[in-house]
């Protein structure tokens, strides 16, 4: 399942890359702040494990198949510091954590003009890499798929030169297990449901 899907994704993104020199494709450059929304199952030691906020680069290609109907894909890789609070061993410093969550949405396009607003849903897989267990042994997320909706719109500024502001509700869960050095170990499921809120530029070619 998890071979079939990263290839799904990869395949998709050389598709969108080999367009790039197409009339109907389009590259955007972003700056997002990516917001988790976290809640979750109690852990046998009770308490919530909670992602910080975190603000990174992306890069989108979007392939126009007509003016209207298009299909977007988002990279970008985000770092947060994770913790557990509220646990019966007072709060716990889980370290850091790195997310790589390419994202694929099918989006309509509405022609306003130079202004031209968007809606999007689709799926997302999730991949948590470099985890950093901070006082604990060790740290393990399972990667996760995922849905995705998604709100934006396109300003253009020039001829082929578009402003960009996009917002992305991703709707993901996690299994976190935390090994303790006294304790034994921790499991809990995580929903993450990260806010994405981008502004950037985009170019047709």
């Amino acid at each position: 399942m998890k071979k079939s899907i990263s290839g799904l994704l990869i395949g998709t993104s050389l598709l969108l890359s080999s367009a790039a020199m197409s009339s109907d494709m389009m590259v955007r450059m972003r700056a997002i702040n990516v917001m988790p929304d976290e809640s979750g199952s109690p852990t046998v030691i009770g308490g919530d494990v909670q992602l910080n906020n975190a603000s990174v680069p992306e890069i989108d290609f979007t392939y126009f198949f007509n003016k209207n109907f298009a299909l977007e894909l988002i990279l970008a890789t985000t770092t947060h510091e994770a913790s557990a609070t509220k646990t019966a061993l007072n709060n716990l410093d889980l370290g850091d954590v790195s997310l790589l969550p390419p994202t694929l949405t099918a989006q309509y396009h509405f022609e306003m003009g130079k202004f031209k607003p968007y809606v999007g849903a689709g799926l997302n897989y999730t991949i948590f890499y470099g985890a950093d267990p901070g006082i604990a042994k060790s740290v393990r997320y399972e990667n996760s798929l995922g849905y995705a909706l998604q709100l934006g719109g396109d300003y253009q500024i020039g001829d082929n030169l578009y402003l960009n502001l996009d917002i992305k509700k991703i709707y993901l869960s996690t299994d976190v297990h935390v090994s303790t050095y006294a304790n034994g170990s921790v499991d809990a499921e995580v929903d993450i449901n990260p806010l994405i809120v981008g502004l950037g530029l985009g170019f047709k070619f």
